[in-house]
């Protein structure tokens, strides 16, 4: 789509000028035509034009599209055939809602057995755990053996200092006490690293069990957020692998303008700034936007910036991805002094008819578009603009 121009060049230019979009801007708010026509006679085989006071608009050519607010795709993360599709183009959905089932049989044994194991590691932990039962068991077994031998070995010491018995009983008697300590602090080691290997089979199922009922949510594919369904990629019993674009999802409320600008014009643009724009869709028909946000980061495939604005109208729904050619509007002057663009040399200054004499004067420019070029001193109404000779 090319926004009308009266010069052939308009679309060209405005690819990398700050000066597009008159056509749009007369449409839009009916400019004052010019004062007058610029005067222009031959003398000598050069054409002599004065400077003409009237409005002047700059602006900045974009192009892009209209999107969704929030617009985002949605990605299989699984890989499979599609059991259901449970959306269309058009519907509102809720967060977390279910848009496409895959597949999920196998997922669903290894969930099973997840299940189980998390369940057996449970039960061996638990007070009714037969292993760690049996374990306590030996464990109070080994320590009232200790306390019968310790008071045994300590009887036996007594009664040989009374003179009772011999050496060998209290020997014996030593040596059993000595065994039944070792073996109670083997079964208290015994019992608790059981119960911390139990502890680490639990956490191990456990990770285990989450792992498996999240790979199987990965085949129920669910909306991130409230919307609405744009696009869907994919139909039932279609495979689709990881990372498959299923379906396009965003907000019903309002419609972005993604919009490109050269990096020339870039520095420009500021937040607020009033948008004209065209679509590819409605045809001549102008639509009032403004700058919403501005991205630093530079896309070098087209050395162009992206560009946000949003509708300044939110009650009229746009189509979504449809193209616009858009100006930006940078500033607006009234009733200033103008000269036509081809009358300037090397920018800033002009050749003029000074009693019959050309001479070549510096003056000071303002707002430049593509036909014409705001003066600001310098020159005035009266002077006698010489316009170069074109090549």
């Amino acid at each position: 789509m090319n926004i009308s121009h009266s010069n052939p060049e308009y679309k060209k230019s405005n690819a990398t000028s700050s000066c597009a979009g008159p056509a749009i801007l007369h449409k839009a708010y009916g400019y004052t035509l010019f004062l007058s026509l610029l005067i222009t006679i031959a003398c000598n085989n050069k054409t002599v034009v004065r400077a003409q006071r009237k409005n002047i608009v700059e602006t900045v050519y974009a192009s892009g599209k209209i999107v969704a607010d929030s617009e985002y795709t949605v990605y299989a993360l699984s890989a499979g055939y599609v059991m259901k599709k449970l959306i269309k183009e058009g519907d509102t959905v809720k967060k977390g809602q279910i848009l496409y089932i895959v597949n999920y049989d196998a997922s669903s044994a290894k969930l099973h057995a997840a299940q189980t194991n998390y369940d057996e590691a449970s039960s061996n932990i638990s007070e009714k755990s037969r292993v760690l039962n049996d374990l306590k068991l030996a464990m109070d077994n080994a320590r009232t053996k200790l306390n019968n031998d310790s008071l045994l070995y300590a009887r036996r010491c007594k009664l040989w200092q009374q003179g009772i018995g011999t050496q060998n009983d209290v020997d014996n008697a030593s040596a059993n006490y000595i065994t039944s300590r070792n073996l109670e602090k083997s079964a208290e080691e015994k019992y608790y690293a059981t119960h911390n290997d139990l502890n680490v089979s639990l956490a191990n199922a456990k990770s285990q069990l989450a792992g498996a009922q999240t790979d199987l949510n990965n085949y129920f594919i669910k909306s991130g957020n409230n919307g609405m369904v744009y696009q869907t990629y994919k139909e039932q019993g279609e495979a689709v692998k990881l990372n498959d674009a299923v379906a396009l999802l965003g907000k019903t409320s309002k419609r972005l303008i993604r919009m490109a600008v050269d990096q020339q014009d870039i520095d420009k643009v500021k937040l607020g700034q009033d948008v004209l724009l065209k679509t590819d869709i409605t045809g001549n028909a102008i639509y009032h936007a403004m700058v919403s946000k501005i991205y630093p980061m530079m896309n070098e495939a087209d050395q162009t910036f992206r560009v946000d604005a949003w509708f300044s109208d939110s009650s009229r729904q746009h189509f979504t991805h449809s193209s616009v050619e858009a100006n930006i509007i940078i500033q607006k002057k009234s009733d200033v002094l103008t000269v036509p663009r081809l009358a300037m040399i090397a920018d800033d200054s002009l050749m003029i008819r000074v009693d019959g004499k050309t001479k070549i004067v510096s003056v000071q420019t303002g707002i430049r578009t593509l036909e014409e070029v705001e003066i600001v001193s310098g020159i005035n109404q009266t002077s006698e603009i010489i316009l170069p000779a074109q090549k």
